[in-house]
């Protein structure tokens, strides 16, 4: 089994280092040495820096690769027209198993993310900035970055800058999660999509990219757009950090720039000669063959060309001696965990994909790969955020990435090869919550209780598939499909809710691990004085 990437694995460089600078002399450059190796900043105004972002084509590194000077443009645009000021973002929050390449730059090169978010800061009129971050290492890094820089959130400060620690989920990296829980609420996306440039931070016009975005602007002040435009392609320079895991020797962020070949960043890797598959872009990404990875380089464009996507940096092999489909279940499990558990299409959908995934390598049939087609297609645009879209383009490409493999499970007996889990994801496996904002929640534990039916009880009225549809389904009798389940913490309010209103009492709920309550009550314990007006509700 692959174990889970560290914080900070193994970095390496193809060529100059720009945002890795320094990397060989410290493990950390903190502000003295990040100006001995980077040298000082001078201040730009707003148009200046929006040109320099537009010649430099700097597109966000945080997955969408939405153009950077068109949101800079944007907030500058909005403030002015409010006469307010705006707010800056670092989104940091790298909360995907396969992705490091965020974490490692703000553990390692913290001043250069903040060279960039200050620069903005400046040239706008901002006057907040805030680090979203989701890990105790990267969360100190920050904090440390900004007390060297004498910042802070004070109520005199002519900027205040703070870190937003929010739980490690992946819908918390969202930037509606993120500046959600900035404003105190939790790290959930809302339920309608307001851009940030109009909208952010208290309502303030919000300047919000990822942390690679911020220092690769930062480099690019410094050196100016001819000598930046000198390394990678013409049409997308620079360099790009990336996480290469899964069936490798050695995994390892990387700075490449733009244009190398795919396969040889793999082979710095150790990848095997000829994968399988290889997954760019992470568990939102794609799929490409063996022989596509031949044609490929390191560019958005390229990737995108050959069926794949370059999102959020991260790329894994697989060898020719594991189940594809296995290893893809385990991923769609995971992501169905993660869902925030608010939006129908995300809690209902991506389970029930999953499911349909296990149905397929169960030997479901041709029947099983149409449900999890449809299931698929049905769960797009409708969510409150990225994750149920990213979910659902990442099924379908492992169905057209596996043609092969799928028809031996599809039309045959299976591929016979076993599933080493070589795709690296979070120990644990935590259910999917309602995020508080500021911290770890109690919620994202494993499961404390089960659920229990009793068949000589139930009459399948089918209530409790309505109010607790994450454990139960109904079948083509009407009745739960299982017998008993665990209860995702998130959930448990929902499981008394649904113990409580079984017409039949036909439900009931037992604490599991050491400190186990005494089991089998058909009704949960209530506090006194309230069991009477519980009972009859």
């Amino acid at each position: 089994m692959n174990e889970a990437l560290p914080d900070v694995p193994e970095v390496r460089v193809v060529g100059l280092p720009q945002l890795t600078s320094g990397f060989d002399l410290v493990d950390r450059l903190d502000l003295p040495m990040h100006l001995k190796v980077h040298g000082p900043l001078e201040p730009m105004g707003g148009e200046q820096l929006a040109s320099l972002a537009e010649r430099i084509n700097l597109r966000g590194r945080g997955g969408a690769g939405f153009p950077f000077h068109k949101k800079l443009r944007s907030v500058a645009e909005s403030a002015i027209k409010r006469g307010v000021r705006p707010v800056v973002v670092v989104n940091g929050s790298e909360d995907e198993p396969a992705c490091r390449k965020d974490t490692v730059l703000i553990n390692r090169a913290p001043h250069l993310i903040l060279d960039g978010a200050l620069l903005c800061a400046e040239a706008m009129g901002a006057r907040t900035l805030v680090v979203g971050v989701t890990r105790e290492s990267t969360q100190r890094s920050m904090e440390k970055a900004l007390a060297e820089r004498g910042l802070s959130n004070g109520r005199r400060s002519a900027l205040r800058a703070r870190v937003q620690r929010n739980p490690v989920r992946m819908v918390t990296g969202a930037a509606a999660s993120l500046i959600r829980s900035i404003d105190g609420g939790p790290a959930i996306p809302p339920g309608r999509k307001i851009s940030a440039s109009k909208s952010g931070v208290g309502g303030a016009p919000t300047l919000l990219s990822n942390a690679e975005t911020f220092a690769q602007l930062a480099i690019a002040a410094r050196i100016g757009p001819e000598r930046y435009c000198n390394t990678g392609l013409y049409d997308e320079p620079g360099t790009v950090m990336l996480t290469v895991s899964g069936a490798v020797a050695r995994p390892m962020v990387i700075e490449v720039p733009t244009g190398v070949p795919l396969r040889y960043v793999l082979q710095l890797a150790g990848a095997p000669p000829v994968p399988q598959g290889v997954l760019t872009g992470g568990y939102h990404g794609k799929w490409i063959d063996a022989a596509t990875v031949n044609e490929a380089i390191v560019s958005r464009n390229s990737l995108d060309a050959v069926g794949g996507s370059l999102g959020a940096g991260a790329i894994l092999p697989i060898s020719q001696e594991t189940c594809p489909l296995g290893e893809s279940l385990r991923v769609a499990q995971w992501l169905a965990e993660e869902s925030a558990g608010q939006c129908g299409p995300c809690y209902l959908g991506l389970p029930a994909a999953a499911r349909g995934m296990e149905d397929i390598l169960n030997g479901g049939g041709p029947a099983a790969l149409e449900a999890l087609k449809q299931v698929a297609k049905n769960v797009k645009r409708r969510g409150a955020c990225s994750h149920p879209d990213g979910s659902a383009m990442f099924l379908e490409s492992t169905v057209k990435a596996f043609t092969d493999d799928l028809a031996a499970h599809v039309l045959g007996n299976g591929c016979g090869r076993p599933v080493h889990g070589v795709l690296p994801l979070f120990e644990g496996g935590r259910a999917p919550t309602g995020i508080p904002g500021g911290g770890q929640s109690e919620e994202n534990g494993p499961s404390r209780q089960k659920i229990f039916v009793d068949w000589t009880l139930c009459r399948g009225h089918g209530l409790c598939a309505d109010i607790l549809p994450e454990v139960f389904q109904l079948g083509a009798d009407g009745f739960p499909t299982v017998a008993q389940a665990p209860v995702p913490r998130y959930a448990e309010a929902k499981a008394m809710r649904a113990v409580r209103r079984c017409p039949a009492l036909a439900l009931r709920i037992e604490e599991e691990g050491p400190q186990a309550k005494a089991p089998t009550r058909n009704l949960p314990v209530l506090s006194q004085g309230r069991g009477r007006r519980a009972l009859g509700r």
